[in-house]
Parts: structure tokens; C-alpha cells; sequence
């Protein structure tokens, strides 16, 4: 009844072959996967000593496209010709310097002595039509044909008697003023440009500008190849004494 009791019936122990097999075999198997992890390793590191790194560079953006042409272009029937400019000696040499004209134009391209005399660069082979200038642009006395000219001289004097300053004509002091202003297309000083340059005294001043700027006094506009132009000018008025 108690023959086979657990603790009375142990097991025999495995043989010492049987342990030096299973201990090879651990051994082997551990040798092994240190093996092939260091195989591993080895691969991806020549994987990675042979890889080129190569940068593209990103694509250029497209050029953008042309503007459209300004709607309602009017191309002239009669275009200026194809030439250049001819630059002559002014009549009136000035004694001062003139000032900066910051709306002049000047493109070198019309001064080559290539093509038609009177003639500018972007003009068309056989045009015979007036050189364009631009609206607005103010020339100098010396770069037009014709530099504006006093159209009512006579009305233009009697305005200057009548603002001849009261105290200086009873103290009976003459005086004299320059002015400088520039002279629209329609004959009429632009008033908004008119400033002093020099004078005799400061009591003259106000009462020349009123003068110029007036109805009474109109010019001949300035010209530039035929057409009408804004000139810059330089005006001496003189209030005089009655003799």
C-alpha cells in the first residue's frame, strides 16, 4: 500500500553524455546567433560605407507670364520715322545754372546718327509722322526749337502798373524780380510752379507772381519738333517809374 510513495520513488539523473550533448548544443546554438549578428552587422555597415548621397536640386519655377497687352492701345496711322536726334547749340547761353528737370527724357538710343535725321530709335523705317513726347514733360529754354515768348505785352505792362507796390512807388523805388516758372502748352504760366530767383527787394515779389499768373499775361507756347510743349523758363519783371 505505501510501496509507491512520490519522495520513495526518485528519478534516476540523466547520464553525463546526455549533459555534455545538451551543453554543446546550447553552446553551438548561442556561437551561432552571435555569428550571424555580427555578419548582420557587417552587411549593413558596407551597405551603408557604399551609399552615395546625392542632392537634387529642387526644380526652377516657371517663368511667369508675359503681361497682357494694355486694352485699348491705339497704334498712330502716322508714325514718327526711324532715326535719331540732332542736339543744337542754344541761342541764349544762360548765366546760371540751370535746375534739375527730374521729368526730362533721355534715351541714348536716339543719339547713334544711325537712320533718318529728326528721326528716334523706336520709330518706324519710312514714318513721317511728329516725334511723341511724353504728357507733361517740362523741357528747358534751350532744348526747344521755340522757348515761349510774351503774347500780350502791352496788357501784360498795364497789369504791372497796376501792381506796382504803393510804398515803394511813393518812395519812388524801382524794382526789379526773376522769376522762374514753367509755361503750359495753352500759354498760361502754371502757378503752382512759379518761385522767386532773385529781386531787388521783397516788397516786389508778391505783386510780380500776381502779375505773371494773371489773365492779363499769356505767352506763345513753347515748340519741340512743331508740337506745343511745357517750357521751364527764367521772366525778369521790372516795375518802373513813370518818367
Amino acid at each position: 500500500m505505501f510501496e509507491n510513495l512520490i519522495e520513495s520513488n526518485r528519478k534516476a539523473k540523466p547520464p553525463l553524455s546526455q549533459t555534455i550533448v545538451s551543453m554543446a548544443v546550447h553552446v553551438g546554438l548561442i556561437l551561432g546567433a552571435i555569428q550571424a549578428t555580427r555578419s548582420a552587422a557587417q552587411v549593413v555597415k558596407e551597405i551603408v560605407q557604399d551609399t552615395t548621397m546625392v542632392f537634387l536640386k529642387p526644380p526652377e519655377a516657371p517663368p511667369p507670364p508675359p503681361e497682357p497687352p494694355p486694352e485699348n492701345v491705339v497704334v498712330s496711322a502716322n508714325p514718327p520715322p526711324q532715326g535719331f536726334q540732332v542736339i543744337t547749340p542754344p541761342d541764349n547761353i544762360p548765366t546760371e545754372i540751370p535746375p534739375v528737370n527730374l521729368n526730362e527724357r533721355f534715351d541714348p538710343r536716339d543719339f547713334t546718327g544711325k537712320g533718318v535725321e529728326g528721326g528716334i530709335a523706336t520709330g518706324i523705317v519710312g514714318g513721317t509722322g511728329p516725334v511723341p513726347t511724353i504728357e507733361g514733360e517740362v523741357f528747358l529754354q534751350a532744348e526747344v526749337e521755340e522757348p515761349p515768348t510774351v503774347a500780350t505785352g502791352a496788357a501784360c505792362i498795364e497789369e504791372l502798373n497796376k501792381n506796382y507796390p504803393a510804398v515803394m512807388k511813393s518812395a519812388g523805388i524801382a524794382g526789379r524780380v526773376v522769376l522762374q516758372f514753367i509755361v503750359n502748352t495753352d500759354g498760361r504760366v502754371d502757378a503752382s510752379s512759379i518761385k522767386v530767383s532773385s529781386s531787388s527787394h521783397k516788397a516786389f515779389e508778391e505783386p510780380a507772381k500776381r502779375v505773371m499768373t494773371s489773365a492779363a499775361c499769356t505767352f506763345k507756347p513753347g515748340s519741340s519738333r512743331g508740337n506745343p510743349v511745357r517750357v521751364l523758363v527764367q521772366q525778369a519783371v521790372a516795375f518802373k517809374l513813370a518818367s
